[in-house]
């Protein structure tokens, strides 16, 4: 599955790309605010990554950007069934942070998981990663008051975690794209 928005392409990723996931993920900046990813993070990591199988309901993509020469990786995001409704995540490399890729990407995974028949999504971000709040609450999140410890592999600890949710109504989508 592909997702074009106005200056991200976002695409499955590739056995060939793993050299450029590692290269922007392999940074203890962008780890440390991911769950799963772990740290040190190495490249056979990267392989594992792009070669796994995915299921077509919770499509993950490469967050990548047109340029002269082809495109360039920006991040990754996508959505996973989570414990009490579909969850997104994401991740932006260093050099592209405070542009608004993370806003616009998740406009457009949101348009996905709506096609798919998704109703609900949930989102988190540690509390010491405000960043990341400030984008959710852009994409229309809205915080559900609740705080949850939660497993980070990059801090190889538990930390706190804002938790958040959208619903995924034909109203609220549309005030989205118009924002």
């Amino acid at each position: 599955m592909f997702h074009v928005t106005e200056r991200l392409l976002l695409r499955p990723a590739w056995p060939e790309d793993a050299d450029a996931l590692f290269g922007g993920i392999a940074d203890k900046g962008v780890v440390r605010n991911l769950a799963r990813a772990p740290w040190p993070y190495l490249p056979e990591h990267a392989l594992t990554f792009v070669k796994r199988m995915q299921d077509p309901r919770y499509p993950v993509f490469l967050i990548t950007m047109p340029t002269e020469r082809g495109s360039q990786l920006v991040g990754c995001i996508g959505i996973d069934a989570g414990e009490e409704a579909t969850e997104l995540g994401y991740w932006i490399a260093r050099p592209f942070w405070g542009r608004g890729f993370a806003t616009e990407a998740g406009r457009g995974v949101i348009e996905v998981a709506r096609l798919l028949g998704h109703e609900r999504l949930t989102a988190g971000h540690f509390t010491d990663n405000p960043a990341s709040g400030k984008v959710l609450r852009k994409l229309g999140f809205l915080p559900t008051g609740k705080t949850a410890m939660r497993h980070s592999c990059g801090r190889g600890e538990d930390a706190e975690c804002v938790m958040y949710s959208l619903d995924l109504e034909e109203g609220e989508v549309s005030s989205l794209q118009a924002a």
